[in-house]
């Protein structure tokens, strides 16, 4: 991390985490990396040490086994996480949102006897929203939790899930009442629940290491005492874990940014044409430019947004402007390294062909762009 951005950084505290998280990163994801892409192996056990190392938990409260950190430094530790792996950034931010719902809906009961574990490190999770047919528009999902005795039974289908068959908790959003976002509530489902399965993961672009699959609920039931929230709140809980998930893409987007920078720079700085190095032709020079730029100004945007999080205040509008800017922004920055690699970009023997691959997903994820379009436009029509 160079100076001017450590100087930024609220606390003292924070920079020595993020110094961790570099640590931790080079010595445990980096050698994986690689093999486990390409052989589409879920790394479980990365996740375990990354928890051990107080890392799942950082913008909760230590009253629950959590890290108390601002999302201001929880979202560079994503940023760093995804510059050595996005599949590993990805995966903590999702875990972090499937976390969301109980520690902002649930009881005090139910915090403290499920959360220090969700936040401890060993357990890992997943977040159940989107449906085979209904992905951007979640107020119209079908996936059902009829109340019988002590007990909801849940039926239905979630697609693209993050972790799906793997993860040891999932948050459900399921239909307890009649259609629209009233009729919505949330559930936090024990991975081990009879009746829960997944499909066959799906293959992916990129990200392949990290299980995407869908999740399907054949008469799971699950105990009146997992919903989190009061019956019809669940949209609303879905809504505002959205607006901190686009943050964490955001921050993924970033990560992999600067790591296509990186690695573009370090290549044209080394690779001579026409008696001195490729960065020093302007050709090139200025596409490490607008890569630079990019990637800062993402930077920049995002934390700007957590920010405002941070501090109580609206950031819905923010968020969705992070997560629209920062992952076109990759999209660029990555196809721009390729072209700075030339024909060795297009191989798998340099890391940019794969990070291209991986960048494409963050425009879908957590709401398109289209979406991201909409929520901003919707903010901009109410002034």
């Amino acid at each position: 991390m160079d100076a001017a951005r450590r100087s930024l950084l609220p606390t003292d505290e924070a920079a020595e985490l993020l110094d961790l998280v570099d640590t931790l990163a080079r010595k445990e994801l980096d050698p994986l990396v690689g093999g486990d892409e390409d052989t589409h192996t879920f790394p479980r056990e990365a996740f375990r040490i990354l928890g051990r190392a107080g890392l799942l938990g950082l913008p909760y409260s230590e009253q629950y086994g959590g890290a108390g950190q601002p999302y201001e430094v929880y979202l560079q530790v994503i940023e760093e996480l995804a510059k050595h792996w996005l599949a590993v950034g990805v995966g903590v931010s999702v875990h972090t949102l499937s976390c969301h719902g109980l520690y902002n809906y649930g009881t005090e009961a139910q915090k403290e006897q499920w959360l220090p574990d969700m936040l401890g490190g060993e357990l890992l999770g997943a977040y159940c929203l989107s449906e085979p047919a209904y992905g951007s528009d979640a107020a119209n999902l079908v996936t059902r939790a009829e109340a019988d005795g002590d007990d909801y039974v849940i039926n239905g289908t979630k697609a693209w899930i993050t972790h799906g068959g793997e993860a040891d908790f999932y948050t459900v959003l399921a239909r307890t009442g009649g259609p629209g976002p009233k009729g919505i509530s949330a559930f936090l489902v024990d991975g081990a629940t009879p009746g829960l399965s997944a499909a066959q993961p799906e293959r992916k672009m990129g990200m392949r290491a990290s299980t995407t699959a869908q999740v399907i609920f054949d008469a799971a039931r699950v105990p009146a005492g997992r919903r989190l929230g009061a019956e019809g709140q669940g949209f609303e809980l879905a809504m505002q874990a959205l607006d901190a998930g686009r943050l964490g893409i955001a921050a993924c987007a970033v990560g992999l940014g600067q790591a296509a920078l990186d690695a573009a720079v370090e290549y044209a700085k080394t690779r001579e044409q026409f008696g001195k190095p490729i960065i020093e032709h302007d050709g090139v020079g200025f596409l490490l430019a607008d890569m630079a730029t990019r990637t800062e100004m993402g930077r920049a945007g995002y934390l700007a947004a957590a920010r405002l999080r941070d501090r109580g205040l609206p950031y819905s509008r923010q968020a969705a402007a992070a997560k629209l800017f920062c992952t076109d922004a990759v999209m660029a920055t990555t196809v721009d390294a390729v072209q700075v690699l030339g024909g060795y970009g297009y191989t798998s023997d340099f890391p940019v062909e794969r990070f291209m691959r991986e960048a494409k997903v963050l425009q879908i994820v957590e709401g398109t762009n289209q979406i991201q379009r909409r929520v901003i436009a919707k903010h901009l029509s109410r002034g």
